[in-house]
């Protein structure tokens, strides 16, 4: 008898009806499938918004450090000539013919400097090269490899046509070898770039350090005072709250003019400790446009972002969880290490991340306080941007260190777990 009145079941459930005589089963269908429409509509604009701002300017900056067709868009004959000639072929005067007309093509089309531009960044001095002999083209007349040389000798040189055929390629991963201090040679293998070049590795060392060393300092300054803000009354840890907040309702480039008036050599400070005695004129500390300037400044200025996680960690801890510990033997120290610190520890990695993540991204700050010891990848990622034009670099560089971001992320991950983090 359970079995038929099982048996049964489905078929009187799909029997079920409305009130206007649809099937409860497709009733309930088309609301659910109403109700995903209008939550998918609800999140649109910030799914646009994240895709236009977010999405598609990582992959621009992802693209454009792999592509440059400076080069092959502007010398059509020569990049045909790399490809139909394997490496070690000697430049024959069919090569140099197709560089004659490429160029003088280049110059009537006034992209001789876009051509030189690309080659200048992989060889050092050769935009000019190209330039000058854009002006001498109408000039240029068969046999093109003689005529070639007698304008400059430097287009005999191997190594210049090894360097044509590496960037003839749109498509290349030389951005990112130069981002981690690597070239290629004239057989087109991998190896260190010359040591007066190899600057970038060193940046993204000092970048991690002083952002991890800057997290150790709001650490250290911001735990004890969100404990405070934490255990005081309710009227007074809002009133300290607002000094915590305050520096966001401050000009980042006002407070950070402020510590070069405070740091520099006849600043505050020093005056300060002349007058006191423990200094003398002869002795004064250089604190600004050096490490300890970015060091000093970029923790101030990213003190909030450890505070405040860690508040909203212990605002909710029960002071009487370590009232018990104390009462049941243990000491200060013991209750504050296995009862209270455990419960932070939230807290700890939010803040931590946070600050760590913005510190490795800091530009304004490095470049007014950070002098040449100071500076870290963002500021040579922001030179490439505005100075050097090499936006192909920057975006390689830009992709390392991004890189790099998440690898810390997905470490952190496996080691104490996102789940455990706690903004607020």
């Amino acid at each position: 008898m359970a079995d038929m009145t099982a048996d049964h079941m489905p078929q009187a459930a799909a029997k079920l009806t409305t009130a206007d005589g649809r099937p409860l089963k497709a009733a309930l269908a088309r609301a659910q499938s109403s109700a995903r429409r209008r939550a998918f509509l609800l999140v649109l604009p910030l799914l646009a918004f994240v895709l236009l701002t977010f999405i598609l300017p990582i992959g621009q900056m992802l693209h454009r450090s792999v592509h440059n067709n400076g080069f092959s868009a502007n010398m059509p004959l020569m990049t045909q000539w790399f490809a139909d000639n394997p490496i070690g072929t000697q430049p024959d005067e069919a090569a140099f013919a197709a560089l004659a007309t490429d160029i003088k093509a280049a110059a009537v089309a006034r992209t001789i400097g876009i051509v030189g531009t690309r080659v200048n960044y992989e060889l050092s001095g050769t935009r000019s090269l190209f330039t000058a002999t854009g002006r001498k083209a109408d000039d240029l007349a068969p046999p093109y490899q003689a005529a070639l040389v007698a304008a400059d000798e430097q287009w005999a040189d191997p190594v210049l046509w090894a360097t044509m055929r590496q960037v003839a390629r749109a498509y290349s991963p030389n951005f990112f070898l130069a981002a981690v201090d690597l070239a290629r040679d004239t057989d087109g293998s991998i190896i260190r770039a010359p040591e007066d070049r190899r600057v970038y590795v060193m940046l993204f060392i000092r970048t991690f350090v002083l952002a991890a060393l800057i997290t150790v300092c709001c650490l250290i300054l911001g735990f004890p005072i969100a404990h405070l803000l934490a255990t005081l009354p309710l009227r007074w840890s809002n009133l300290l709250m607002i000094l915590v907040l305050l520096p966001f309702w401050t000009s980042l480039l006002v407070r950070t003019t402020s510590w070069i008036v405070l740091l520099q050599g006849q600043g505050v400070v020093n005056n300060t400790l002349v007058a006191t005695g423990i200094l003398t004129d002869d002795t004064r500390i250089q604190m600004i446009y050096n490490q300890a300037g970015t060091i000093i400044a970029m923790t101030h200025i990213l003190l909030p972002f450890m505070i405040l996680p860690l508040y909203s960690v212990m605002r909710p801890i029960p002071p009487s969880y370590v009232r018990a510990a104390r009462s049941l033997g243990a000491t200060s120290w013991t209750a504050f290490r296995r009862i209270y610190l455990p419960q932070t520890l939230p807290g700890i990695g939010a803040g931590a991340l946070l600050v760590f993540i913005l510190g490795v991204g800091y530009y304004i700050t490095p470049a007014l306080v950070g002098g040449a010891s100071g500076q870290l990848i963002s500021n040579l990622i922001a030179f490439h941007m505005q100075d050097s034009l090499n936006w192909s670099l920057a975006a390689a560089l830009a992709a390392v260190l991004l890189a790099c971001v998440l690898l810390l992320y997905w470490l952190y991950d496996r080691l104490i777990g996102i789940d455990n983090l706690k903004l607020g």
